[in-house]
């Protein structure tokens, strides 16, 4: 019963827009409001302003906040470049410097860049989603594949890079060093992310840019580049995206392209345009929590591990419980946390390697957060570019690829020496 929301909301989203083959036909705001009050409704032995108090204590928790004020930066700081021109000339840009022909392969390896070296994938989509989406109107591609593109590059970094939240915790929360879990972990997800790339060249081929491509305009470039570079060299997301907003607002005044009152105006369009996402945020979170106080992670927690009796299933079960936990929290951070102390003693029981087992949580979870439609990511990808999350789900090639390469290194025992 605690885990009906969830059905409820993927039923009533997922499951309709397919068979009706329209994924607008129902808001993914009102499935979420549908499943919060059912979630609300289906929670006993405490009056109805308690059930409220802890959906909203789930709505308004450090994580779900932290994630909206970085929508609300994002959208101001999009929507102020956009107006000002520096999508356009940062997409004319990249169309001078990436080959002809490597359009597609050449977004992908940004975004792995990218998130390497940021930690995050968040931020990685945030930087690249609308330049993705300007290369899509100049060169006539599909927009869901360059959309996801760059979501499927954001998470190679989100699972390897040193200074992902991801990597942090799966390492804490088993006892290796981030070095150790780097080195089983690019084993297992490298080889995925170079079949992906051959792939997206065979994709991109007839993906060509523009033969009459109008001048570099540099001065336009300069807040993506400083967003870029910021968010390299270490400093939070939200820092780095307020360098953008006013790097945006100081050019576009001083270079003429608006006044005071159009950059405010800007912002305030850009905020407004992520409000399906903040409200999507808060349910979500709402009803996660009162699937967590009934019981939903602990019962799935308790039937998963009931049955292992071999190093096999003791790592199936370790993967299986971080995608059930990210499927029931939408963050793959959170899922981390949730369930790795269980899966330190499932290692320590199986005799598992830990530094294998930190890989597989952060893998299996980054694979679960990135084809949910209701992650962080996805919105975001889909906020920026106007899609909805279904039609980019499709083309989410690399977090399918991670998610097949980690369930052949449990069935196959491979890194072998750390099986």
């Amino acid at each position: 019963m605690a885990l009906t929301p969830l059905m409820v909301f993927l039923v009533l989203y997922l499951v309709t827009s397919i068979l009706l083959n329209d994924f607008y036909k129902v808001p993914i705001t009102v499935a979420f409001m549908v499943s919060a009050m059912y979630a609300i409704a289906i929670t006993r032995g405490m009056p109805l302003s308690q059930r409220i108090s802890h959906f909203s204590e789930g709505a308004g928790n450090r994580n779900m906040m932290l994630m909206i004020w970085i929508f609300i930066l994002a959208g101001a700081f999009a929507s102020s470049a956009k107006a000002m021109g520096a999508i356009d000339a940062t997409v004319n840009l990249t169309l001078h410097v990436l080959p002809s022909s490597m359009l597609l392969p050449g977004l992908f390896l940004a975004a792995c860049f990218i998130s390497l070296s940021v930690g995050t994938s968040v931020g990685t989509i945030v930087a690249l989603t609308p330049v993705a989406v300007g290369i899509a109107q100049q060169t006539g591609a599909t927009l869901p594949l360059i959309v996801a593109t760059v979501v499927g590059g954001s998470f190679f970094g989100d699972n390897l890079s040193f200074i992902s939240d991801t990597t942090i915790v799966a390492t804490q929360t088993q006892g290796c060093r981030m070095r150790d879990k780097f080195l089983v972990n690019s084993r297992i997800v490298v080889p995925a992310a170079l079949v992906v790339l051959l792939l997206y060249i065979v994709l991109g081929r007839d993906i060509h840019a523009p033969s009459d491509l109008p001048p570099v305009e540099w001065v336009k470039v300069i807040p993506y580049l400083a967003v870029l570079g910021t968010a390299i060299a270490g400093l939070n997301v939200m820092l780095v995206l307020l360098i953008g907003i006013m790097l945006a607002g100081g050019i576009g005044i001083l270079g003429g392209y608006y006044d005071f009152w159009a950059w405010f105006g800007s912002m305030g369009d850009g905020i407004l345009g992520m409000s399906e996402l903040i409200i999507v945020t808060l349910m979500a979170g709402g009803m996660l929590e009162m699937i967590r106080l009934n019981g939903g992670i602990d019962y799935l927690t308790s039937k998963l591990t009931y049955r292992v009796n071999g190093k096999r299933g003791a790592e199936l079960s370790v993967g299986a419980l971080v995608m059930l936990a990210d499927f029931c929290t939408a963050n793959n951070t959170i899922a981390i946390i949730t369930v790795g102390p269980i899966a330190h003693n499932i290692a320590t029981r199986y005799g598992l390697d830990n530094r294998k087992v930190a890989s597989l949580l952060d893998t299996f979870s980054c694979f679960a957060q990135g084809i949910i439609p209701y992650g962080a990511q996805m919105l975001m990808a889909a906020g920026l570019s106007q899609l909805a999350p279904t039609q980019i789900m499709g083309y989410l090639y690399y977090p399918y690829a991670i998610g097949v390469v980690a369930l052949v290194s449990v069935l196959l025992r491979y890194p072998r020496k750390y099986s």
